[in-house]
């Protein structure tokens, strides 16, 4: 077996809201939508969004990290577009420069690439 992929499953209270701030605010695109489950894409990054709540889960506690290669400009355009920040993007302890943003149910999207720092340490 070949794993190809993995999309976390984040639920929302309305799929309609959500699907709009994904794509104007974040700029993700819609792959599919089958009534109230949606997935969604951002480079090779995919997340599906849930809005029925045949699986009783709570909205806005889902999380998920995703790697890049820079986080700067991508913050800048996604804060001026009224990404709702949580966390500003950082140099951490950890080698990461990264940042967190939610989706308007709470959702966490940790965006992080390695840290200037820690790619200067490994050069040096």
């Amino acid at each position: 077996m070949n794993i190809l992929g993995v999309a976390p499953v984040f639920q929302v209270r309305d799929l309609n809201d959500s699907l709009k701030y994904y794509k104007d605010v974040l700029g993700f695109i819609e792959d599919f939508r089958f009534g109230e489950y949606a997935g969604i894409r951002l480079g090779e990054v995919s997340l599906h969004l849930c809005g029925h709540d045949f699986h009783k889960r709570p909205v806005g506690g889902g999380a998920a990290a995703i790697f890049c290669d820079e986080v700067d400009r991508y913050f800048a355009e996604i804060k001026s577009k009224g990404g709702i920040v949580k966390v500003e993007p950082s140099d951490r302890p950890y080698g990461m420069r990264d940042f967190v943003v939610l989706d308007p149910d709470g959702n966490h999207l940790n965006f992080g690439c390695a840290s200037r720092e820690a790619a200067m340490a490994a050069h040096a």
